[in-house]
């Protein structure tokens, strides 16, 4: 017996060492850890159980019999985060250059089975060469048979992948599936495919970096979600979420640990919007005084900086918020900032997470741009996400909610449960001059004094709709409160629809407009 024990323990460390102690040295000189070390930050300390370390691949063709590595480049099973079971899989870069066989993809499928079995998360660490071309359509196959995995397991566990290094071709369809991506910069890149191809094709001559480095994918394609300078700092922003989401979508998200008085009301809050109208001002200044402790994890912030998304704690319960930013474009809705929140929605009604809107929204961006480009069928997915959800859904309008933006924003129309307004909010169908210069050009024109006219028409629209009276008055906002009072009155709308029962007509599932 001690013999065999002894065999195990050398097998063991052979397995542990992947691709070799040469090869890890490569690994750590270009600013990498190896995969192991990554779960060893991602997962409580001493919590991950190893599957099939001892697996190799099965393929004879160009000499690979001669590459039999223990775990065939890949660390799969599963640990804890916050003494919460998650599921993982690490990709190898020192073992073949991290490249998906036959085996390596029926290992990241079988944790992915287990996953949706015990309904825990999934939490992929990409870092690969791609397909292992040696191995042909198998291993396309491989990669097919993750993505319906993917796919079947989206809204059922939450699904996480942090990009540690390349991740081409075929290989970036999995991630694109799954609910939140995370990059680092100057080591992680993304795309379908690279610098070489396209300059053969396009003849554009670009960088790996230009083409699907972090910054890329975070602040222009919206690929990416998360980017951050270290892998340890991507590492434990994905712990972090797990403060906000729950195990699956059967489970409540977890509390909030904060000590934040819930019957706190912030002075500040009387000072945030500006007298004037078509000044802008930073909305995460309104988040951050409402939220529990001023914690507010944001999603995507270099995408779309016209709409704010994020989790934090309210109360102590756990909310998406989804938030127009005047400090961008004024707050306007476009086609990013109408996918970033239509997504963001969805996931929250996936996973029983309530959504907190806060609204100052001056209408759809206008332009050829938007419209060729589909801000129609764009900013629908943003309307339908709203409709469709069915988790409690709280809006405060702080200042604008004009036109069909005000309709789309979780309005009380589309099952909005508990919408209140600040004094300062301006429901109308559009601002006063706009407006004005419709309803009364003719009489305005041939005025003595158009100006004097003007002013009169738009101080006249002012006081008779660009306030929330009307809206209150038709029951369109469930109340109009002190600013002061947003915290205490949205904590004790949540506790109130803690039993809330709402769903969509039984079908197949609807048609999104993608």
């Amino acid at each position: 017996m001690r013999e065999k024990l002894e065999l195990l323990e050398r097998r063991r460390a052979e397995a542990e060492l992947g691709g070799g102690e040469a090869r890890l040295k490569v690994q750590h000189d270009k600013g990498k850890l190896s995969a192991r070390e990554r779960l060893d930050l991602l997962l409580d300390e001493g919590s991950f159980v190893e599957y099939d370390r001892f697996v190799v691949h099965r393929s004879s063709d160009f000499g690979l019999e001669q590459t039999r590595v223990y775990g065939d480049g890949v660390v799969t099973g599963y640990g804890r985060i916050n003494g919460r079971l998650v599921y993982v899989f690490s990709q190898d870069f020192t073992v073949l250059g991290g490249s998906l066989s036959e085996a390596f993809a029926e290992k990241i499928c079988k944790v992915m089975d287990l996953a949706m079995r015990n309904g825990a998360p999934v939490i992929g660490l990409n870092d690969s060469g791609g397909a292992r071309i040696q191995e042909g359509v198998v291993s396309l196959g491989g990669y097919a048979d993750i993505f319906l995995r993917n796919t079947l397991a989206s809204g059922v566990v939450p699904q996480i992948s942090a990009i540690l290094g390349p991740c081409a071709g075929g290989a970036v369809y999995s991630p694109a599936i799954t609910d939140f991506t995370y990059m680092v910069r100057g080591t992680s890149y993304m795309f379908v495919t690279g610098p070489n191809v396209v300059k053969t094709v396009t003849h554009e001559d670009v960088t790996m970096e230009q083409l699907g480095g972090a910054d890329t994918h975070a602040g222009v394609s919206g690929v990416a979600h998360f980017v951050h300078d270290s892998e340890p700092a991507s590492l434990g922003a994905i712990r972090e979420l797990f403060r906000y989401v729950p195990q699956n979508n059967l489970e409540e998200p977890p509390r909030g640990t904060g000590r934040d008085p819930r019957d706190r009301r912030d002075e500040a809050l009387l000072d945030v919007v500006p007298d004037h109208p078509n000044k802008p001002y930073d909305m995460h200044d309104v988040i951050r005084r409402v939220i529990d402790d001023g914690e507010f994890y944001e999603v995507q912030p270099d995408y779309a900086g016209n709409i704010l998304c994020g989790f934090a704690h309210l109360g102590g319960f756990s909310v998406g918020i989804v938030a127009n930013q005047p400090a961008v474009l004024a707050g306007v809705l476009d086609i990013n900032a109408s996918l970033k929140a239509a997504r963001f929605i969805r996931f929250c009604d996936c996973f029983n997470i309530p959504i907190v809107t806060f609204e100052d929204v001056p209408g759809f961006l206008p332009g050829t741009a938007q419209e060729h480009g589909g801000i129609i069928k764009h900013g629908a997915k943003l309307l339908y996400a709203y409709c469709e959800a069915t988790v409690p859904k709280l809006t405060v309008i702080t200042r604008k909610a004009y036109g069909g933006a005000y309709d789309v924003m979780s309005s009380k129309h589309i099952r909005g449960d508990f919408n209140v307004a600040w004094p300062t909010a301006e429901v109308a169908v559009m601002g006063p001059k706009g407006a004005v210069e419709i309803l009364f050009r003719k009489e305005i024109g041939e005025s003595d004094d158009p100006a004097k006219a003007m002013d009169e028409r738009v101080n006249e629209y002012t006081e008779k709709f660009a306030n929330p009276y009307v809206a209150a008055g038709r029951g369109y906002v469930d109340d109009i409160i002190d600013p002061r009072d947003t915290r205490p009155r949205l904590i004790d709308a949540l506790e109130t629809l803690r039993t809330k029962r709402d769903r969509n007509p039984p079908k197949k599932h609807g048609n999104i407009p993608l």
